[in-house]
């Protein structure tokens, strides 16, 4: 069963007091079963987004802690910031991650709201998926007038809390809780100084756009339908939510953007329609900015898609893709970005898990030679897969640049994206060999007086053998699935790199002989002969095929020689 996971994102109004932060962090970081993924304080906003993950009742119970810290040491009617507010918790989104439907977090959500208002005495509002009806889905709706407006709008029928008195809290204001779809806060940085041009390509974008006037844009008559109701220009993007605004900071106007759904309008989309509308008005965009954290998939697509507008090669490793789309996003032009904070997968990592691909040549090699069973040859073989892949996929990429083929450089693109694919699926599985090996050695050291111990010990071992010989049989069809760009390679490929993908080609066979005998070996111990039959079998017909294939691509480079 999966394992439950949300992630919430309070925005507390203060950004610039670092003791009063650190307070409501720690507070947060004080109930076990979270992590903070990230704390991004701003100045200019006087606001700081902090990103915590975890099972959904530490989260709640987190998120808790960090409100109620928060109502203690902020107190609204002395704040001043750029970005718009209404309480000391400003907003508090819940966000499924895995294990856990949006109904469910909605239940979180309202569980939460309810605590908020009676144990701590601050209104509380529920937004998008949480939200009761429909006026209330959007967060700029419950917020508009902010704190200062607020006095006067909770006396308003309609704007009656969701949780708590409909009374006025001048210290803490109101809190807006609720359910949503991940969103990434990104905004775009403007070589200008005036909020009225950055907020004028803000409605160029964003799906709401802008209302529609009579002759002048930003003074005409606004035009109402029969209803008498504004009718709206809507903007280029779907799923964006954007304002402009002059951060003092930075000395810069900027576009802040809400991305709601990065699947209909992913950041690099945005980042490209900005440009090309601030450039419209004479505009120049400089760079941008992220707040918070973001999926890898996020950055890896921003770069591949630069990629190829260069009309170059995708098939780069992860590391140069989000290199590639950090310097063309410009996401380092306000502070240094470091992808293993942002990144939520590599803040997630469990450095244990990449303990073997994490070394460097010279301490692997150690490793493997010192007096410890593993790493052994399971994992060996892998990493010749992966090797074996990575110089097909280095020929594709030199056959992908190759003066006087520009032409081709999409067909090579295509290749070398797919063994990169390859050699990362093989490198993670040279930990897994290690790791299922030891879960081996663990079932066989489980206790064994008693006949319920023993059944236990045997049914533990009946499994871990089962995922020893599952681990080296699917590191046989990786190291397989690289012949065809191998062969590729030599028969279309840079003809100066001919002899790699023929090494390729050896230590893929290589890797896949190495693997069948840990299949093979593995085996000896399995009850389950229908399992081990079958697998025997598919090995056995992947390891002829391999020879087979390896013989026929050294023909070839030998013939071309």
């Amino acid at each position: 069963m999966t394992k439950q996971l949300i992630e919430c994102v309070p925005n507390f109004s203060e950004g610039r007091d670092l003791n009063i932060i650190k307070q409501i962090t720690d507070a947060i970081e004080s109930v076990e079963g979270i992590r903070i993924l990230d704390i991004d304080p701003g100045k200019a906003t006087n606001r700081t987004v902090v990103t915590l993950i975890g099972n959904p009742d530490a989260v709640i119970e987190a998120a808790f802690e960090g409100i109620k810290k928060a109502s203690e040491l902020i107190d609204m009617r002395n704040h001043k910031g750029e970005h718009p507010r209404m309480g000391a918790t400003d907003v508090c989104p819940l966000i499924p991650i895995a294990g856990i439907t949006m109904e469910e977090t909605v239940e979180y959500a309202k569980k939460l709201g309810a605590r908020v208002a009676k144990e701590l005495s601050i209104p509380v509002y529920l937004y998008e998926s949480a939200a009761a009806n429909e006026e209330r889905k959007n967060l700029a709706t419950i917020r508009a007038g902010e704190y200062e407006g607020y006095a006067e709008k909770i006396l308003k029928p309609d704007w009656n809390p969701d949780f708590g008195e409909a009374k006025f809290n001048a210290k803490s204001g109101a809190t807006v809780i609720g359910a949503r779809d991940f969103l990434v806060a990104y905004n775009i940085n403007l070589n200008t100084t005036s909020t009225r041009r950055a907020n004028s390509i803000a409605f160029d974008v964003r799906e709401a756009g802008r209302v529609k006037r009579k002759g002048d844009s930003v003074t005409g008559e606004i035009i109402k339908d029969e209803n008498g109701n504004s009718v709206s220009v809507p903007g280029t993007l779907k799923s964006v939510k954007a304002i402009g605004w002059y951060i003092e900071e930075y000395g810069i106007a900027q576009i802040s953007m809400n991305l709601t759904n990065i699947n209909i309008t992913p950041v690099h989309v945005a980042f490209d329609e900005v440009c090309k509308r601030a450039d419209e008005r004479g505009i120049r965009v400089t760079g941008s900015e992220l707040v918070g954290v973001i999926p890898k998939k996020s950055l890896t697509d921003a770069g591949k898609y630069f990629l190829n507008k260069q009309q170059r090669s995708v098939g780069v490793s992860e590391e140069e893709l989000i290199k590639i789309a950090v310097k063309s996003l410009g996401l380092d032009e306000l502070a240094p970005f470091e992808p293993k904070k942002k990144v939520i997968e590599y803040l997630l990592e469990d450095a244990a898990t990449n303990k073997l691909v994490r070394m460097n040549l010279r301490e692997f090699a150690n490793e493997t030679a010192a007096e410890s069973p593993a790493p052994g040859g399971g994992s060996i073989s892998a990493y010749m897969g992966a090797l074996g892949a990575s110089l097909g996929t280095m020929v594709a990429n030199l056959s992908s640049h190759k003066r006087g083929w520009d032409d081709r450089w999409k067909i090579f693109s295509d290749w070398a994206e797919q063994g990169q694919q390859i050699k990362d699926a093989l490198l993670k599985s040279v930990d897994e060999d290690t790791a299922a090996f030891n879960q081996i050695m663990i079932a066989f050291s489980l206790p064994k007086n008693s006949d319920d111990e023993k059944k236990i010990r045997s049914a533990a071992i009946q499994s871990a053998t089962k995922t020893a010989m599952e681990v080296p049989f699917r590191v046989m069809q990786l190291s397989a699935s690289a012949f065809p760009l191998l062969k590729a390679m030599v028969e279309s490929g840079n003809p100066n790199s001919i002899s790699d993908a023929g090494v390729g080609a050896l230590a893929v066979r290589c890797a896949v002989l190495g693997s069948y005998l840990n299949v093979k070996i593995n085996s000896s111990g399995l009850k389950d002969v229908a399992f081990k039959e079958d697998m025997l079998k598919k090995a056995d017909a992947i390891k002829a095929d391999a020879i087979k294939i390896e013989s026929e691509i050294l023909a070839l480079v030998e013939k071309s020689m």
